[in-house]
């Protein structure tokens, strides 16, 4: 190991907060203004350790008898020998000494996308919000057009997805380099345009080949683009960890989608979340063979029968429990 040396200070996800170099061994440490590092630490004594090497030329921290110790992997320690990644504790302060000799990883390759930066993601993202906000209100509109009520909508979807993307920034920034707000905007504008196509291409598809589970398990679909909007926005923040993003996406959508499931099933009975398709389109929209009157008629005499017979059923076992308690009494 030559020197100089360096001392880390290393953050709980263990990102470097402070490197300082130090010339030459040895190096103190602890909370008093003669050490060669000095720890702005409450937990920390005023001398709290030494590093310094052993008789085999190692790195070795001793800890100098703090009230707190020295904590490696859990367990305090005396003295820890000192590799280049290893991480202990002095109080509240976790640091690692490397020589300057010591290797560094290749280089990562950058898939930050720095040029799709600023003004050009951020108003397509804002376009996107507002075409998908006034969509699905003109969808969804059954009153006399009023300009008023699409541009309170358009003003409140364009304030909600500023703040949405806020949070985004702000996070990006307290845990990335940078605010990155317009790539966070155009995320969430990308997420609801989807969101906006695959509902209106479903109801289309489900009418026409009568594809009734495209809308009957819509919103399982919805929730995996959302799950997909969140997946972007966190490796937007971090985009050296897309393994460990995709796994709590992914513990997400299952979670939500059993949620979801669960939530049907309590409150109608069934997994679905529409009995019937909720979108009409018109006739020439339909691809799917064409059913006979007689069939109709055939399929409502049964399912008549059914129920005729399902209340019979109820009768008949109101009845019986009515004779039981009248013979119990």
């Amino acid at each position: 190991m030559t020197a100089p040396y360096f001392v880390e200070i290393l953050a709980r996800n263990g990102d470097v907060l402070h490197r300082h170099k130090v010339a030459a061994l040895p190096i103190r440490l602890g909370r008093s203004y003669d050490n060669d590092i000095i720890l702005d630490d409450a937990h920390s004594a005023a001398s709290h350790a030494i590093v310094d090497v052993d008789e085999h030329g190692q790195l070795l921290l001793r800890d100098l008898g703090s009230k707190n110790g020295t904590v490696y992997q859990g367990r305090r320690e005396t003295s820890v020998a000192l590799g280049g990644d290893t991480v202990v504790r002095l109080g509240h302060t976790r640091l690692r000494v490397r020589a300057a000799d010591f290797p560094v990883a290749a280089e990562v390759a950058d898939t930050t996308m720095h040029a799709w930066e600023g003004a050009a993601p951020a108003s397509i993202g804002l376009v996107l919000i507002a075409a998908f906000s006034c969509m699905e209100t003109w969808l969804s509109d059954v009153e006399p057009f009023a300009l008023i009520r699409y541009l309170l909508v358009l003003a409140s979807s364009l304030a909600a997805g500023l703040l949405w993307a806020g949070v985004w920034a702000l996070a990006n920034r307290l845990f990335g380099s940078h605010a990155r707000l317009g790539r966070h905007l155009f995320i969430l504008g990308g997420g609801l345009a989807v969101v906006g196509v695959w509902r209106a291409s479903s109801a289309v598809l489900a009418y026409a080949w009568s594809a009734e589970s495209l809308t009957r398990y819509g919103n399982l679909v919805t929730l995996a683009i959302a799950c997909g909007m969140l997946f972007f926005h966190l490796t937007t923040i971090k985009p050296h960890h897309p393994r460990r993003f995709v796994i709590a996406t992914w513990i997400m959508l299952v979670g939500g989608a059993g949620l979801m499931l669960m939530t049907n099933l309590q409150s109608s009975g069934r997994a679905a979340d529409e009995l019937y398709m909720s979108v009409l389109l018109p006739p020439e929209v339909r691809q799917s063979e064409d059913r006979s009157v007689d069939q109709f008629m055939g399929n409502a005499g049964k399912l008549k029968a059914d129920i005729d017979a399902a209340r019979t059923r109820a009768v008949k076992d109101g009845t019986a429990d009515a004779d039981d308690d009248e013979g119990a009494d």
